[in-house]
């Protein structure tokens, strides 16, 4: 929403750029005459201009996004070139002069002969030739959004931001329209004042290019998040998208999703939908027909990158089974689906299907498409992932879950859903029926078999009476350190050693975000009174990525064989990464337990504990 304000608040300031002045006299030469026959005409010619001049650019743009990284030096190089434009005038001047003369040639041959009438056609004109005036003096803070068009590709979004600034610049040639000489005067007195605003702003524009280009732009990305930068934003998101959630492997609660509809054959549109229930969507013993159609499958345009292929468009998967498959990489039960998902892709991908997970994140750091880059190349996934940092595909498919799968037929139709994890055999055999309804011969009727380890080992669910439980105070329950949570400020948090269970509580000097709680000496500890067979726990190391190294105990002894994947038998380990962490997988008996992690380094990052 903020970007929107921004664009359109730029389109009004554009009205104090230098070289717009030539043009407003014969604009305010009508500010007396007739809206329908003359000042309508002038504003719907300049929108006109403003949509050839966006629509050029974006034409000329959309093959960044297939660029890739050659795309992302291009975007670097147009932000310097804005950026410039805005620091320097003379540049501006240089760059905007051919625009100007054209644009003086149009009014002047719309107002020859004295004539003063009310032509719509002249003022149309005159509305030309002021876009034409208009788009290249505003070059510089139009470039910024149309170079992240650029990036982001063709979308609803960017469309809407085109519109915002239009509509800003409209807004203040319509003021100027009814205000007359007056508003002109003020202008040539605020001149001074809107330059140093360009310069402003071109000057950071250059110094997020060379974020960008240095590399500096990750770090920012991992403070940063979609589900949460503030509360604001997450009250805005919980009124006006789905909840996200995760989901384990029991049935998921809460409705499924709206489905693209279209009367059309071969398109499909994320503005309309159909509701879906839950039970229509299950898989029946009988014939192929069993199958409900749910919905066209939405465009996977929103994706900001993609891993392991070129982008891949509802055209390029036409006469393809397609299994999406959302998902997110701290997630322990999309980590525990992946074993599935895997080998599916395997095994049916010759016969037609196409696995693509769509990589929606949930914490700040699954934003950093490097980290998502390690860890698709830890976990093996070797098919074609889109990076969704946006959420346009998940609002597309108006998701609701981690993970989720959606089951496309050869047709584009979706022809089955189903959340959360378990459920493969029903799954497997729905892949197995769209593959033999697509013409396919000798489909496999066996079911893959899979040797799970570590974090991707299904839970014991009869045992877990502990919930998913996140460390950030947006999202925090049952913490029972003494005081409570310090939000956003550097607190030293006593020691309590009776919790009951899933309560948890922190131990020296812990600074608590929205989404993680960071810890800034060595020494600090986090305890959690337990009941599972797994304990896992989504950390990161110091900012500066430095390991960090961490003691565990089970009731105050070392794990010994009850130590996850991640820790050692005497309870010793490091982070590393941004990742989750299995720290506890018990052998034995399940019970109420008391778990503690003692990080022996500072800077770690604790995010959230989840439970299997």
């Amino acid at each position: 929403m903020l970007l929107f304000l921004l664009a359109y608040l730029g389109g009004v300031l554009t009205i104090l750029s230098p070289c717009i002045l030539p043009v407003l006299p014969f604009v305010f030469a009508r500010a007396d005459q007739s809206f329908m026959r003359s000042r309508l005409p002038l504003l719907a010619g300049m929108v006109l201009t403003f949509a050839v001049f966006a629509t050029l650019a974006a034409v000329g743009g959309g093959w960044v996004v297939k660029a890739n990284e050659y795309g992302r030096w291009l975007a670097i190089a147009l932000i310097v070139f804005f950026g410039l434009a805005l620091v320097f005038p003379a540049f501006s001047e240089m760059l905007s002069r051919p625009f100007v003369a054209m644009g003086n040639r149009l009014a002047n041959r719309s107002t020859a002969g004295g004539s003063g009438g009310e032509s719509p056609l002249a003022s149309f004109v005159l509305g030309g030739a002021t876009g034409l005036l208009w788009a290249p003096c505003a070059g510089p803070i139009l470039g910024i959004v149309l170079t992240g068009a650029a990036i982001q590709g063709a979308s609803a979004a960017t469309t809407l931001l085109l519109l915002a600034y239009a509509a800003g610049a409209a807004t203040s040639l319509g003021l100027a329209l009814f205000a007359g000489a007056k508003i002109f005067a003020a202008m040539k007195r605020g001149l001074g004042v809107g330059e140093w605003i360009r310069r402003g702003l071109g000057i950071a524009m250059l110094c997020g290019a060379a974020a960008v280009a240095t590399g500096l732009d990750t770090g920012l990305l991992a403070k940063l998040s979609v589900a949460g930068t503030t509360r604001i934003e997450d009250s805005l998101i919980s009124a006006l998208t789905p909840s996200r959630s995760r989901q384990n492997s029991e049935t998921p609660a809460g409705g499924a999703p709206a489905l693209a509809m279209t009367g059309s054959a071969g398109e499909s549109s994320a503005s309309g939908g159909k509701a879906v229930s839950p039970a229509s969507a299950k898989v029946q013993a009988g014939p192929a027909s069993s199958l409900p159609v749910e919905g066209l499958m939405p465009s996977l345009d929103g994706a900001v990158q993609w891993l392991n292929s070129p982008p891949l468009s509802s055209k390029d998967l036409r006469g393809k089974v397609v299994l999406i498959d959302f998902w997110t990489y701290s997630c322990i039960n999309c980590l525990r689906t992946l074993p599935y998902v895997r080998a599916w892709a395997d095994k049916y991908r010759d016969q037609g299907l196409v696995v693509i997970g769509v990589h929606a994140p949930e914490f700040a750091f699954e934003r950093n498409v490097a980290n998502v880059k390690k860890a698709v190349a830890d976990l093996g996934v070797d098919y074609p992932v889109a990076i969704d940092n946006n959420y346009a595909i998940w609002k597309a498919f108006n998701n609701q879950y981690w993970p989720a799968h959606y089951f496309v037929d050869a047709q584009g139709r979706i022809r089955f859903h189903h959340f959360g994890e378990g459920g493969y055999d029903k799954s497997e055999r729905v892949i197995q029926q769209l593959l033999a309804e697509a013409g396919r011969q000798k489909v496999s009727g066996q079911l893959v078999s899979t040797k799970a380890a570590g974090v991707e080992m299904a839970p014991d669910m009869s045992e877990v009476e502990s919930p998913e439980t996140y460390i950030g105070y947006a999202r925090a329950e049952n913490f029972a350190s003494p005081g409570g949570q310090v939000e956003d400020q550097l607190h030293t948090y006593a020691a309590n050693t009776s919790l009951s269970l899933n309560q948890w509580a922190l131990e020296g000097p812990w600074k608590i975000g929205q989404e993680e709680a960071q810890l800034a000496a060595p020494g600090g500890k986090i305890r959690f009174r337990f009941h599972a067979r797994d304990l896992h726990l989504v950390l990161g190391p110091a900012p500066d990525g430095r390991p960090v190294r961490f003691r565990v105990r089970i009731d105050g002894a070392p794990p010994g064989a009850n130590h996850g994947s991640d820790v050692a038998e005497d309870g010793s380990g490091q982070v590393t990464s941004q990742r989750l962490y299995q720290l506890v997988r018990q052998k034995g008996a399940v019970r109420d337990r008391t778990f503690e992690i003692e990080f022996l380094d500072p800077g770690v990052e604790a995010y959230a504990f989840t439970f299997g």
